[in-house]
């Protein structure tokens, strides 16, 4: 289980009514069919998940809505910066992020946690990668974005650093926009070819 920093423990007690709850711990603890991925999503819905917010989803970003909804309610937390590390592949590892929610008993505090200490450690990431490219405009875009809590504060924790975030006007920041990208880059094939 890679992405919790090995604690199978976690899936296997925690979610015992689920019904293959202790066969999905095992694969995650052996790495069995279970794949790395940079997807940002994913950890809104492990957290939604580990605070028992939602456990299954009906549709995509189904349990970011609800983790994003909890948060707002629940107001500003501050974030916790020692619970996200950057590895030495310069990837973010919120591990201990995860565990961490997991023990959190207040899923509307954990939501709000969540978003302060994603938004923070993004805003670290993407500082540090800044100052070695050195730019200071940063272009957003991917479904977490049409969060509207993330966004807002990821913009702030970026102006705090020098950094100017750009985020899609005129078309939706996920595969919607991705697609419309997708169309121009073929019409601009056709008009060459």
């Amino acid at each position: 289980m890679r992405a919790l920093g090995g604690r199978g423990d976690v899936v296997g007690s925690r979610f015992a009514d689920e019904p293959a709850s202790l066969t999905v711990a095992a694969m995650l603890e052996r790495g069995l069919h279970a794949p790395e991925t940079s997807s940002l999503g994913r950890w809104f819905d492990a957290a939604a998940g580990l605070l028992g917010v939602q456990r299954r989803m009906a549709f995509e970003g189904q349990a970011a809505m609800r983790l994003e909804g909890l948060a707002e309610r629940h107001g500003e937390v501050a974030a916790e910066p020692s619970l996200v590390a950057i590895n030495a592949d310069n990837e973010l590892d919120l591990s201990l992020l995860a565990m961490r929610l997991a023990d959190e008993a207040d899923s509307g505090r954990g939501a709000a946690l969540f978003h302060a200490t994603l938004a923070t450690a993004l805003a670290d990431w993407v500082a540090r990668a800044a100052r070695a490219e050195g730019v200071t405009i940063i272009a957003c875009g991917g479904g977490c974005f049409l969060n509207a809590l993330l966004s807002r504060r990821l913009k702030h924790e970026l102006a705090a650093r020098g950094l100017t975030m750009l985020q899609a006007q005129a078309v939706p920041p996920n595969d919607g926009g991705l697609a419309l990208g997708q169309a121009w880059v073929a019409l601009q094939a056709c008009a060459t070819a």
